[in-house]
Formats: C-alpha cells, structure tokens, sequence
C-alpha cells in the first residue's frame, strides 16, 4: 500500500501536470529522468525530485528533496542565473484541500523554478541533426573552460583515492544490477584499474596543484543548452558535493564522452584542443594521461544509470535504456583499452592548408576524442600573450622567436605524447633542422612518426593567404614569397610529399589514406 509520501508525491505530479494549474489551458509537456521529473508549461519549467533512493542519492523523503531543490538553484545560479528563478512549494490548502504553487498550508512537496527554453535549444538535439559547427564546439569549450576558472578549488594530497572509491562502488552497483556478464564486469574493472595505477600520480599531483574544484558534475549534451546563442550549462549536480567536487578533467571528460557516443568525434576533438589552448597549461597536458580512465568511468557511471532507469519504467521504455546502457558499458571499455600515441607532422608554405588538413585529421588520429593539434600560429600568439586573431608585426617572427614557437612545439608534444596520447604539429617546418627536431622527439619517447609535407602552386597559396579572415596566421603574399624563395632542403624518408592543390576535402582525403597506415 503507498506510503503518505508516495501519496503526496502522486497528487503533486497530478497537479503539476494539469494546464489549470498554471493558470494555461494548453498542454503540459513532462520530461522524466531517473531522478526528476520536469513539467513544461508556458513560459516556465517545473521540476521535482523523484521520491526515489539510490545507491548515490537518496529522494526519499520531503526533507531531503527541499535540500536538494534549494541546493539546485544555489548551485545552477552559477551556470544559469537566468534560467534558475527559485525554489517553490507545492501546498494543500487548508480551506478546501486543493494543491497550490506556494502559499500558506501543508508543504506536500517542493519544485525548481526554472525559465523555460525549447528542447531544440538542448545540445543533445542539435547534435544529434548532424555536425555540430565549429563555432559551436568551440563555444562549448569556452563555457567548460571558464566554469572551471571559477569554479571553487579543494586542494587535497590524494586526487587518485576518489577515483578508486567511485570505481568500487561503480562496480559493485553494475554486478548488483545483474545485467551484464561477470567476464566482462572482471574486464572492465581490471582495465579501469591499471588505467587508474598509470594515471594515480599525476591525480595526486593535479589534487596538490587545485586541480580538483567544485564542478558542474554533470556536463552532458542534455545538461547544456543554446540560451540566447550561446552554450549555458545547466541542471549541475546538487545531491552530492563529493560527486561534483572533482578534477577539471573528469568534468571536461563527460561531455568528450558524450560527444563521442553521439558520433561527434570532429566536434569532441575541437572542443579538447580549444580548452587545452585556452589554459596554455602544461599540467593538463600532463593529466592526459588520466582521461582513458576518465572517459571510461564517465561511460560507465552512464551505463548503471540507464540500467537503473530501465528498472524504473515500463517494459518497452525500459528496453530502450536497456540497450542504451549495454552500448555505454561497451564504450567503457573501448576507452579504457586506448591506442599507442603516435605523432604527425604537417609541414609546408603558408597558404597550403595546413591547419585545415591538421585539424581535418586530428579527429581520427588516435584514441578519443581524437589526437591533440598544436599549432604554431596559435603557439606564437600565446608566447606573445595575445588573442588568437591579433597580428604580430615582423620582429615577431625573427629567427630567436622562431626557435622559441619551435621548442614550444616540441616541448608541449613532448607532454603529451608521455601521457599516452597522439600528437598532429601544424607548423611551417622550412628546414631540415626543424624537422629533425620535432622528429627526435618521437625518437626519444620511443613512438611512430609521420610527416606531410604540403606542396602547392604558388597562385594558390597567394590567393589562399589573402582571402583569409579572423585567422591566427599572419602571413601575407610577401610572406609567401619570401617562403617561395628559401631552400628547404631535403626530405627524410619519414616525410611524404602531398599535393594540396584543389578542393580541401580532396586533399583530406589523399591525406588520410597515407596516414592511415
């Protein structure tokens, strides 16, 4: 027999979901999670906690949901303090019995307030119409990026001991669950665990540094919405402080996840490299080395929690998060099996697409997201400390400031490919010095290496390099003249010619193919 709390709950979601209610006669559209249900109304979105006890959060009584719904709009002001209005009670009165949207009376349960906005603004659905645009990826990573500026730091000695608490308990809830096989429960436990062992210093390291902060918690493309233009996180975690006290990176790693499940490596990939250029941080190149065991977690905390949904509804409902979740476990375990790193090269003249083809190939070079691009120009403006789109004058390019942007290239490479992960250099690479440098980089961290070098008819590079707008580069035609008339001497044999003349998905593709092997 239902209990006074399921009781009340039930006539609060009967109440929430009649258009009198909120003083409309249309429709209320109601969106359910595993842990909330959301009622959507005219110009406002209601939102209640589930009555509900799981083994990381506990709805179950009124009292724990008033903290939480309190504690939802504290939290998400940070994100959206636009969308978040309040915290309301739902009432009984006690003239008549009716339920009310605050007011005096019996305080049957509590709602989030939130301004509402079109579902077709939601991350989730844009990317799943197809690509997500650049400017959107790279909006996307803006938003993380500063969120994690600001964000409240917990400096602590021990950054791997929360993780091998949450992986325990991880799998524990996934063989209590009873649904996947105990061979692969043992696979993906022992993966995680020498993912976890490789990357536990660096944890530790990154705790020390402030690394781990009060995060979102939450950043799936569901939990991020198109707000006037622009990407606002929303819907933070608000249950569990230690849930959402985490390290940037495992925070970043939920939305790369994402981006990966819902086919959008190209998008993943820009939004890794644009968070990593905007820190210009040495330390976050160095966590990479932790993000398999991140993106892995993040896939599998996502394959309990569509298991756990499965449970909850009906039994064609629950056979799509069923599935849902059997696709996330199997995900987990891709990540946490990753690729050797390998490092590219892209070389050439200004105008001979460079940073067009590096960026084409980065996505599938690699383990996910994709292999990190470093790039010369963006390298030059950093080392100047100006934005990407400033033009630096002539002594900016002199050949000691050269031979600084070329030991950045090679040093954040360096970094990088320690930590696990692939590297593509986009850079001009006018002589052999050069490439030799960044060759031996791959020469003494024992990994592949290959080079492109891209030829072009001059014609073609002038005409490129004059029609470029809001670019990093700063090349000009007399540049490229210049260039045109240097001697760059000869190739190595890791190196491979490729004609870049004509359409850029032509030479992306001559490029891949060579890459490919």
């Amino acid at each position: 027999m239902p209990n006074r709390n399921s009781r009340q709950q039930a006539d609060a979601i009967a109440f929430l979901s009649d258009p009198a209610s909120h003083g409309q006669t249309g429709p209320v559209d109601r969106v359910d999670t595993h842990a909330n249900i959301v009622f959507l109304v005219g110009d406002h979105g209601w939102k209640i906690k589930r009555a509900v006890r799981l083994p990381y959060l506990d709805f179950s009584t009124l009292e724990n949901r008033h903290a939480a719904c309190r504690r939802e709009v504290d939290v998400n002001r940070r994100f959206a303090p636009d969308i978040y209005l309040d915290c309301v009670p739902i009432v009984r009165r006690p003239a008549d019995g009716s339920l009310a949207l605050g007011g005096t009376g019996e305080v049957v349960e509590w709602a989030v307030k939130m301004r509402r906005f079109p579902q077709s603004a939601l991350l989730s659905h844009v990317a799943s119409a197809g690509p997500l645009r650049s400017e959107i990826a790279t909006g996307v990573a803006d938003t993380v990026f500063d969120s994690h500026v600001h964000a409240e730091r917990r400096v602590s000695a021990d950054g791997a001991g929360p993780q091998r608490r949450l992986l325990t308990s991880l799998a524990q809830s996934l063989q209590q669950q009873a649904v996947l096989p105990t061979g692969d429960l043992r696979r993906f436990a022992q993966r995680a665990r020498d993912q976890l062992d490789a990357a536990a210093n660096c944890l530790d390291e990154r705790a020390v540094r402030g690394y781990v902060r009060r995060c979102h918690g939450d950043i799936h493309l569901a939990n991020i919405v198109l707000w006037q233009g622009h990407p606002r996180l929303y819907d933070a975690i608000e249950f569990d402080e230690e849930m959402a006290t985490i390290d940037t990176l495992y925070d970043l790693a939920f939305l790369l996840m994402d981006l990966e499940r819902y086919g959008q490596r190209r998008a993943g990939n820009e939004v890794l490299n644009h968070y990593l250029y905007r820190g210009n941080d040495a330390h976050d190149l160095v966590g990479l080395r932790a993000l398999p065991l991140f993106l892995g977690l993040r896939a599998a905390v996502r394959a309990m929690v569509s298991f756990e949904h499965a449970r909850l509804e009906p039994a064609a409902a629950g056979n799509t998060h069923n599935e849902r979740g059997h696709a996330y476990f199997a995900a987990a375990q891709t990540f946490l099996a990753p690729r050797p790193p390998r490092l590219f090269a892209v070389g050439g003249l200004s105008g001979t697409g460079k940073t067009t083809l590096a960026a084409g190939l980065a996505p599938t070079l690699g383990s996910a997201p994709g292999a990190v691009h470093i790039r010369s120009d963006l390298e030059r403006k950093a080392l100047f400390k100006v934005e990407a789109t400033v033009r630096l004058g002539a002594t900016s390019y002199s050949p000691e400031v050269n031979q600084g942007v070329y030991a950045a290239l090679r040093n954040k490479a360096r970094l990088v490919l320690a930590a696990g992960h692939s590297v593509i250099v986009d850079a001009v690479f006018a002589n052999t010095q050069e490439r030799c440098s960044v060759e031996a980089v791959a020469a003494e961290l024992q990994v592949p290496f290959r080079g492109l070098w891209l030829d072009a008819e001059p014609p073609a590079l002038m005409s490129r390099v004059a029609n470029r707008k809001g670019d990093a580069s700063d090349a000009t035609a007399d540049v490229v003249r210049t260039q045109l008339a240097l001697d760059r001497g000869a190739l190595s044999s890791t190196w491979t010619t490729l004609d870049a003349n004509g359409p850029e998905a032509q030479v992306l593709a001559r490029a891949s193919s060579l890459f490919s092997h």
